[in-house]
């Protein structure tokens, strides 16, 4: 596989778009003084929440591959080989593969803030019960597609961490609705889907890229907006 092909947004442009629109509006929030006890709630400076969310909308054009599985069904395709100037035509058995990547800004950097907020909080079993409860609900609506990998609805996500939050905790809920919602929906989604992306025919499978990155991405925002 080229290596160009690892390096790609997960939403069509009008979609990329539409979320650096979200992620200035809330900018513009937290400058006029709307939001700021949410993220004083979550235990992270406002400008570096920010630089982490623009790192992950960015960070989302980056898969890592991780590994390889098979794609379909082998086929057959006819190679040409030139021998002492006669051209041959030989069949070759070729086995489709699907790249299995992880995204930057959708696994890496979600995963590692929700680790930093659980050690900041101390909150390891709310976390924990939130993360399997959205994992859960996630795994039940989250669906296969051919050619993309697996999908879901992007509310989903947001609106299961925020209610996760408000359940789980009186003093951390934005985190708990942060972590359980990124980490839920990574699991539920993506990990527990993983034996599924083989038989899809997709030439990249990427762990919170296309497919549950925009869901992942609003979680980041909205969850703590509704915490």
């Amino acid at each position: 596989m080229r290596r160009s092909s690892l390096f790609f947004f997960p939403l069509a442009l009008p979609f990329v778009l539409a979320l650096f629109v979200v992620f200035f509006l809330l900018f513009a929030f937290l400058q006029i003084g709307l939001i700021s006890i949410a993220y004083e709630k979550l235990g992270i400076p406002p400008q570096h929440l920010f630089s982490l969310l623009l790192l992950s909308l960015v960070g989302s054009y980056v898969n890592i591959p991780v590994g390889k599985v098979p794609a379909g069904e082998r086929m057959i395709e006819a190679v040409t080989i030139r021998r002492f100037g006669i051209t041959y035509v030989v069949p070759r058995a070729v086995i489709p593969q699907t790249v299995i990547a992880v995204n930057l800004g959708g696994a890496i950097v979600p995963v590692v803030l929700s680790l930093y907020l659980i050690v900041q909080t101390q909150e390891f079993v709310a976390a924990a019960i939130g993360t399997a409860v959205v994992a859960a609900v996630v795994h039940r609506i989250a669906r296969p597609l051919p050619g993309l990998g697996i999908a879901m609805p992007m509310l989903v996500p947001p609106v299961l961490a925020a209610l996760a939050g408000i359940a789980l905790s009186s003093t951390h809920e934005p985190a708990i609705a942060y972590i359980s919602g990124t980490l839920g929906t990574l699991i539920g989604a993506d990990l527990l889907n993983l034996r599924k992306v083989g038989g899809l025919g997709a030439p990249v499978a990427s762990i919170g890229g296309a497919g549950t990155f925009d869901g992942i991405f609003l979680t980041g925002i909205f969850a703590v907006l509704l915490a």
